[in-house]
């Protein structure tokens, strides 16, 4: 069996991954023969985790070679795990090089840069996958099931709930996300993985969005007003805050970024009560739908558990799927519980399995039946497995239709793209003035 080629574009700790999966399970039909990263630290980190495990050392280069690279090495497929804002234009530049791509949520950030992946894609004729693994985790595969068969009949409203404990949601006011230029905010970054879920679940289209919100916890304003004092400019340090980040404390986190800083500067453990913070920690959506459904949105970042909840109703009974990811954040935990070992993806604190799930499905005129759901083992409850199946072997027939695609991609951040610019505006933004189709590909 020929294995397929890939180049990685990106080396943080997105990538560990797609290592992992090349060096594991999927070893015999992927190899991973080139790192595209500006910072040769963090390259050299992943391509010796590559050559530990007996397979050919990667070619390392800085993005300025991308294409070369493809070329050179008969790049198959880019795997895109870069900085937010930084996804468009390396999978534009891999397109038209002649290979496809598999990136990692959000698609891209802002409208105009959509509309540019939208184009290659046309020109090219080449495939985007993206990578919505909370699709594949089974309490959310059971939703899909029950309004897929009709259980609860025509949806006509959504009220969901996703809550951001203070080990996990605090860690994006630290990292590069906390400026909305990168990551386009949690309304993009994080958000985008929730309005996919709700996409797929009701299998519609957002078409005017209404956004509220704002910086109400993190941040140095918020900090002075409870009085929190001087505090330090980073996490690694000898001090002891629970908010504190000492990425010695971490041997990945160290290698990956405190021992890269002499090459680019960035520091990964900033204070979350520090100035420089552009995104919101605290948000709430309406989103109105194609199909005439609306959907009821908000997003916590610094709550005391993590998990969410979410309530389908139709036209002939309800849904609710209640999930605690983790039930509390103890002062006892250590600094960063949500940096987890395993090789499960960025958003660590989900690579836990939930402490508690539940879906409940009620129809008019009946009592309420618990639906069971088959656990998962692994990361986003199972889903990453799954995941890597489909992006290294290929998806088979699934009826749940669970593998993304670019278009979903679009159809995500369309959501978020329209809620920043209602937070800029006070205004509602139908989803068709962002100039990005969302029916592109159908």
């Amino acid at each position: 069996m020929s294995k397929t080629r890939y180049a990685l574009a990106g080396a943080g700790h997105r990538a560990q991954m797609y290592v992992d999966a090349a060096i594991g399970e999927h070893r015999d039909r992927a190899e991973i023969v080139a790192i595209v990263e500006p910072n040769p630290t963090r390259a050299a980190y992943h391509a010796a985790r590559l050559t530990d495990a007996g397979v050919p050392a990667p070619q390392l280069v800085g993005p300025d070679d991308l294409e070369k690279v493809i070329t050179e090495q008969h790049v198959d497929r880019v795997i895109i795990c870069a900085r937010d804002d930084l996804h468009a234009e390396l999978i534009v530049r891999s397109l038209e090089a002649g290979a496809d791509v598999v990136v990692e949520k959000p698609l891209t950030i802002d409208a105009a840069s959509a509309a540019r992946i939208e184009d290659a894609v046309a020109r090219t004729g080449r495939n985007v996958v993206i990578t919505f693994n909370y699709r594949y985790s089974p309490r959310n595969s059971a939703l899909r099931q029950v309004i897929q068969d009709g259980t609860i009949g025509r949806v006509t409203s959504i009220d969901f709930s996703w809550m951001l404990d203070t080990n996990h949601g605090a860690d994006y006011f630290r990292r590069w996300h906390r400026e909305k230029a990168n990551s386009g905010g949690l309304l993009v970054h994080k958000s985008s993985h929730h309005f996919d879920l709700v996409n797929w679940w009701i299998r519609s289209q957002p078409t005017r969005v209404f956004a509220s919100g704002g910086l109400r916890f993190y941040g140095a304003d918020n900090a002075r007003e409870r009085g929190l004092g001087e505090r330090p400019e980073r996490g690694t340090h000898d001090g002891g805050d629970l908010f504190e980040l000492d990425l010695r404390t971490d041997e990945r986190l160290s290698a990956l970024y405190l021992e890269a800083e002499q090459h680019d500067g960035y520091r990964r453990d900033l204070d979350v009560f520090s100035e420089g913070i552009t995104i919101e920690d605290n948000l709430a959506l309406v989103v109105d739908y194609a199909s005439g459904a609306t959907l009821s949105y908000s997003l916590n970042a610094h709550a005391p558990w993590e998990g969410y909840r979410v309530a389908v109703n139709g036209t002939l009974g309800r849904a609710e799927l209640d999930v605690v990811e983790r039930g509390a954040v103890l002062a006892g935990e250590g600094l960063h519980p949500s940096i987890d070992p395993s090789p499960s993806g960025a958003d660590a604190a989900t690579t836990l399995r939930p402490e508690s799930e539940r879906l409940i499905v009620q129809r008019h005129w009946e009592a309420a039946v618990e639906v069971p759901i088959d656990g998962g083992v692994g990361g986003h409850g199972g889903g990453d497995a799954l995941l890597l199946s489909d992006v290294f072997v290929g998806p088979g027939d699934d009826p749940l239709g669970r593998p993304a695609d670019w278009t979903d991609g679009i159809r995500s951040i369309a959501v978020g793209i329209a809620g920043n610019r209602s937070l800029d505006t006070g205004l509602p933004v139908n989803v068709a003035d962002l100039g990005i189709d969302l029916l592109a590909g159908r």
